[in-house]
C-alpha cells in the first residue's frame, strides 16, 4: 500500500505518528511525506539570529535526517509561507496537494483532523485544503486516493505538557494502532532529528507519549470498535 501524509510543517509528523510512519514502513508499504512549509517562522529563530529563510533551511536539512531516521519512501518540502497559509489562496495551497497526490496515486492520505490537534491556524488550513482536494479527486473518480485518514488525539490521553492540546472522543476515532519497541527508538530519534527546535520539544510530555498507541479518524467511515490497520478494507 501507499500511504502520503501532509503536514504544514516539519515536525508535525514527529509529534503525531512518526512511529507509525516507521511500523509501515518495517512491514513494507511505501511512505510519503509531503509538508507545505520549511517551518522557518518559528520564534526559535530568534536565539540563533537567523531569518525566516535561513531558520527555514536549517529546518529542511532537520527534515532530511527524519527521512532517513524513518527509511520515507520520499519526501518533499516545498516552501509555502510559514505561519501565513490562512493568507494564501486555498485554491492554490489545494492544487499543490493534488498534483502530488495525482503524482504519487497513494490509497491513503493522512493529514490533520479538524481541530488540527493544536488549534494552530496552519494546522486548520491543511486539513480544509486536503479534505477538499479528497473529496475532488473522489468526484472525478479517480481510484486514488481510497481514504483520507486523520491524525488525531484521544480524550483519555494525557497529553500536551505546557501547551493545551485537543482531543477527540472515542465515537470520533475509526483506528489505533500499536507499535513496537522499534518504532518507539525511531520516533524518538526523529524527535531528536531537531535540534533547533529541542526547546520547543522539551516543554510538552511528546517525549514520554512516543510509543503510545497512536489514533486516527477516517473522514466518512465508521469503524467501531476500533480497527488496528490504517489500511483496513482496502487490501
Amino acid at each position: 500500500m501507499k500511504v502520503l501524509y501532509i503536514y504544514p510543517h516539519p515536525d508535525d509528523e514527529s509529534f503525531g505518528p512518526a512511529t507509525v510512519m516507521y511500523k509501515q514502513r518495517r512491514e513494507g508499504h511505501e511512505v510519503y511525506l509531503l509538508t507545505l512549509t520549511k517551518g522557518g517562522a518559528t520564534k526559535q529563530r530568534h536565539k540563533f539570529n537567523y531569518s525566516v529563510d535561513q531558520m527555514g533551511e536549517v529546518r529542511y536539512q532537520e527534515m532530511k535526517d527524519v527521512a532517513r531516521v524513518l527509511d520515507l519512501t520520499d519526501m518533499t518540502v516545498l516552501d509555502l509561507p510559514d505561519s501565513g497559509l490562512k493568507e494564501m489562496n486555498p485554491i492554490k495551497i489545494e492544487n499543490v496537494i493534488k498534483e502530488h497526490i495525482n503524482e504519487i496515486k497513494p490509497d491513503v492520505i493522512v493529514s490533520y483532523n479538524v481541530d488540527g490537534i493544536s488549534g494552530f491556524q496552519d494546522h486548520l488550513v491543511a486539513h480544509a485544503v486536503v479534505k477538499r482536494a479528497f473529496c475532488e479527486l473522489k468526484e472525478q473518480g479517480r481510484e486514488y486516493p481510497k481514504r483520507l485518514a486523520m491524525y488525531a488525539l484521544r480524550e483519555v490521553n494525557d497529553v500536551g505538557g505546557d501547551f493545551k492540546l485537543k482531543t477527540s472522543p472515542d465515537d470520533e476515532i475509526d483506528c489505533e494502532i500499536k507499535v513496537d519497541d522499534v518504532d518507539k527508538e525511531k520516533g524518538l530519534e526523529a524527535l531528536r532529528c531537531y535540534k533547533t527546535y529541542l526547546p520547543v520539544i522539551e516543554k510538552t510530555n511528546v517525549m514520554d507519549r512516543v510509543g503510545d498507541p497512536e489514533y486516527f479518524e477516517f473522514f466518512q467511515e465508521d469503524y467501531s470498535p476500533f480497527t488496528n490497520d490504517l489500511f483496513v478494507d482496502l487490501k
